[in-house]
């Protein structure tokens, strides 16, 4: 794959994100101003699953995402999107030296998804998103 069609790919998914969580919780994460998250638990959640990202804990900080979400509280979504937005914001050297790739990012925001019961739209936006 080519590195124009990485970033291609890389962007997609990013719009993605970005739509899923403008038509959920009515929110442009490209023109948020302050933190990312209003309520502390949240961005301690997020602070620490970042954290793990960067040490390339990947793997780890998405079972770690898994484990904690719950599926009654809306903001566990947003908060499983804004983990995926930033791992896509990773470069494929660094997630492939992680034992990542941007399918599983793909396949994690498709799952997260339909746990929230946003799966139908999730797989309709991603339908033509080719990332073999």
């Amino acid at each position: 794959m080519s590195m124009i069609e990485k970033d291609y790919i890389m962007r997609l998914i990013y719009e993605i994100i970005r739509t899923l969580i403008r038509m959920i919780f009515h929110i442009d994460i490209e023109k948020r101003d302050g933190p990312i998250f209003e309520e502390k638990k949240y961005t301690g959640r997020y602070e620490n699953l970042t954290a793990l990202v960067d040490k390339g804990c990947i793997n780890e900080a998405e079972n770690q995402l898994m484990n904690e979400l719950n599926v009654y509280e809306r903001r566990d979504l947003e908060l499983a999107l804004c983990f995926y937005a930033y791992l896509n914001e990773k470069d494929s050297d660094f997630l492939e030296a992680h034992d990542f790739s941007r399918k599983e990012i793909a396949e994690g925001i498709k799952m997260v998804c339909r746990l929230f019961g946003y799966g139908t739209v999730a797989e309709s936006l991603m339908d033509d998103v080719d990332l073999d």
